[in-house]
């Protein structure tokens, strides 16, 4: 089978493909993957043209000076020039453009659209994603309940074109701790890791309650948080007792080629999400063998096997982070570790996603 991946998005802040390689491997790494069977092409908009061979995948960067192609009949025929059995679309915010492309290519090639975190359209906008639906033989979603609230939400009209495929895998891999506390100079027992924006999606407010009234129980914990936005920032240091600031440290903004020594630091990886299309940060850290402390959210309940590989709590719910974070003190942590990684490897990993991936391409 020959699969095109396009994106509407133009990236006019790249004008280098071998930046826009390292910016987009979190997503590459599954269609690498498809390239060893079948023939993958990406149809890229950054400040670029050309064509280029990257790790067994044709780049065909286009750009058409625009930010945004409201009517993509250039792209579109260039599409179905390329003859592919399969487009994956990314995104599902660009209903007008998908029925264009539906319009513009033979009726033999199958469409497939690609969730990433986005919400389902209201207003006038939800009917443009029902007429777009009628144009797409599948779509994929991190989780399978996320795909269904769009159904309900009346966005989709089916649950049978919905399947369950995360969006983003990690390209870290587990290394020895003392070498990566070498590099992070983390200290504690255990080691507790928050990685995120501090926005109240995110909800810091929520962990670091919960991890102050944590640390009467057990003082040798830490808690490290990385983040890269400072939404409430002043919010969180009001939280933090003085005699708490060594023991909840506030990193800040790091480098992403930094983070693998990060999550091999830890042996916890903490979140308070309350939605999440899928969970970059926690898959990374799960890659590195992190055990998962997490908001009982349906993308989280999917990525830990409905927390066979870690621990679920309600989302901003401080009490029960608390019941969790007292669990963490007594449970294998070898064990947990174990099947932390088992896990990544058999549902989030570059080679299981692109399983999936053509299993779904072969049954259209």
């Amino acid at each position: 089978m020959k699969f095109v991946s396009l994106s509407y998005q133009y990236s006019g802040d790249i004008d280098n493909p071998e930046d826009w390689f390292r910016r987009v491997r979190i997503y590459t790494g599954s269609w690498k993957q498809i390239s060893r069977e079948h023939e993958v092409i990406r149809v890229e908009q950054i400040n670029f043209e050309g064509k280029i061979s990257h790790e067994g995948i044709q780049y065909h960067f286009v750009n058409y000076g625009k930010k945004k192609l409201y009517f993509p009949w250039r792209l579109h025929r260039f599409i179905a020039s390329l003859d592919p059995d399969i487009v994956m679309v990314n995104g599902l915010h660009f209903p007008l453009q998908l029925i264009l492309l539906r319009l513009q290519l033979p009726g033999k090639i199958k469409i497939i659209a690609q969730n990433h975190a986005e919400k389902p359209f209201g207003g006038l906008k939800k009917y443009w994603q029902r007429w777009a639906d009628q144009c797409i033989n599948a779509y994929l979603f991190a989780s399978r309940m996320t795909g269904e609230s769009w159904v309900k939400n009346g966005n989709l009209s089916s649950e049978k074109k919905i399947h369950e495929v995360m969006e983003v895998s990690s390209v870290f891999r587990p290394m020895e701790r003392s070498e990566a506390r070498s590099a992070t100079k983390a200290s504690g027992s255990p080691v507790y890791l928050w990685v995120g924006r501090l926005d109240a999606n995110k909800d810091p407010v929520t962990v670091i309650k919960a991890f102050v009234r944590f640390l009467e129980f057990h003082p040798s914990a830490r808690l490290y948080m990385i983040y890269h936005t400072k939404e409430l920032l002043s919010a969180v240091r009001g939280l933090i007792p003085e005699e708490n600031k060594h023991q909840i440290i506030q990193v800040g903004r790091m480098a992403h080629c930094e983070m693998q020594y990060w999550y091999n630091s830890a042996d916890f990886i903490v979140s308070g999400s309350h939605y999440e299309g899928s969970g970059t940060a926690v898959c990374e850290a799960m890659s590195c063998g992190c055990i998962p402390v997490l908001t009982n959210i349906d993308s989280f309940r999917v990525m830990t096997n409905q927390g066979a590989c870690g621990l679920l709590y309600e989302k901003g719910n401080p009490e029960d982070l608390l019941g969790c974070l007292v669990q963490t003190i007594y449970i294998d942590r070898s064990v947990y570790r174990k099947r932390t990684l088992a896990q990544f490897q058999s549902a989030l990993s570059f080679e299981a996603i692109a399983k999936k991936i053509q299993t779904i391409a072969s049954s259209l």
